[in-house]
């Protein structure tokens, strides 16, 4: 069985019945099932989400994205300092980044101010970490490959009269 192809189908569409992946695939429902099952034991599959237009959702919450510059540790270098800020419930992405800083680390909260106060109470505070830029995300416009904004996409779809 192709894995690839079948990762992307997921990836796609995570809510697909194994026996539409079957038909896709052109494999056998136990099979398709079997592969999927070994894909998340092995944390390739590692986790299924749902993408919401907070916008419209009518409650709190803001997003920020932090950079956060660090020194790393002799003999495990940044990994150290990266398992503790991946500990905190607020913290919905981590990557090690090049550039101008190590790290970007995204958060959610209600409010502003309980992102503020995470950054500095519970993140800048970790040893190791030398700096911390915060930007906040004001509107969403396409998340996971998903445009938001459904007036701009339902426009271009518009027919056009003579």
């Amino acid at each position: 069985m192709d894995e690839k192809r079948l990762l992307r189908v997921l990836e796609n569409d995570p809510r697909i019945t194994v026996r539409d992946l079957a038909d896709i695939m052109n494999e056998d429902e136990n099979e398709v099932e079997r592969v999927k099952t070994r894909l998340e034991k092995d944390h390739i599959i590692c986790g299924y989400h749902t993408v919401i237009n907070w916008d419209k959702a009518n409650t709190d919450h803001c997003s920020a994205v932090i950079q956060v510059s660090a020194k790393p540790e002799r003999d495990t270098g940044y990994d150290r300092i990266a398992r503790r800020i991946a500990r905190f419930s607020e913290v919905t992405n981590l990557y090690l980044t090049s550039g101008g800083s190590e790290f970007l680390v995204m958060i959610e909260g209600k409010t502003m101010r309980e992102v503020s106060d995470f950054v500095a109470m519970k993140l800048a505070p970790i040893e190791g970490v030398t700096a911390t830029v915060t930007c906040f995300l004001l509107k969403q416009y396409k998340v996971a490959g998903i445009i938001l904004d459904d007036e701009e996409v339902l426009d271009e779809r518009k027919l056009v009269q003579p």
